[in-house]
């Protein structure tokens, strides 16, 4: 079932508030593990989830077009603004962009996938365990099954079929890969630990597809 921009947008607000609920009581050295983000910490992929709330299509193309088209200095750049000088600060800042509807271009699909995505970068080191509404993962696995956005989700699932074992999830046809939702949005998202989880005849064609972005 589609869900409605504001249906979205609540999921995202939603989320963020979750995950700064989750972030509140953790130490200084935990800010500083290494998210799942290859060149991220904890403390800088939450800058990076504030710097994407904060700028819009106008912004976002004059500062890409300001890094050469080098995406990766594009971000590193717009995550230095919001990272604070403490990780309480950055915190802070973040707490700040909760109600934010503010997005560079694109889908409210791809945003949700964006917070939620990022938050399992940021809890899986940390040992947390909360995961997003059923809701929310089933509208992130069908835009990344069906649309590349900011990481290649289509093409590492196109010709295989994917399939939910804890909600409505299911696409393409192929080789099965089945697990449950969250691991599935993961897995399209190019996070190998997540692949680990999965089960059926499709897996390591999966597998091999997935390649590591520096910015996701």
């Amino acid at each position: 079932m589609s869900r409605t921009r504001d249906q979205l947008w609540s999921m995202i607000q939603a989320e963020r508030t979750g995950l700064a609920e989750d972030l509140a009581g953790i130490s200084n050295a935990q800010w500083n593990l290494q998210s799942l983000c290859t060149n991220w910490t904890i403390q800088q992929t939450l800058a990076h989830l504030s710097a994407a709330a904060s700028i819009g299509p106008f912004r976002w193309f004059t500062s890409v077009a300001g890094a050469r088209f080098d995406f990766d200095l594009h971000n590193r750049r717009r995550l230095d603004e919001h990272l604070g000088s403490s990780p309480h600060e950055t915190l802070q800042r973040f707490t700040q962009i909760i109600p934010s509807q503010v997005a560079p271009f694109g889908a409210t699909e791809a945003w949700l996938g964006e917070v939620i995505v990022h938050a399992q970068d940021i809890r899986v080191p940390l040992g947390l365990e909360r995961q997003p509404s059923i809701d929310a993962r089933t509208a992130v696995a069908r835009f990344y099954a069906a649309k590349d956005f900011a990481v290649p989700s289509k093409k590492n699932s196109t010709g295989l079929r994917l399939e939910s074992t804890d909600g409505t999830f299911t696409t393409g046809t192929g080789p099965v890969v089945s697990g449950s939702t969250m691991d599935l949005v993961m897995a399209m998202a190019g996070r190998e630990i997540f692949v680990d989880r999965l089960i059926g005849p499709g897996v390591e064609t999966l597998r091999s597809r997935i390649t590591s972005l520096p910015w996701a």
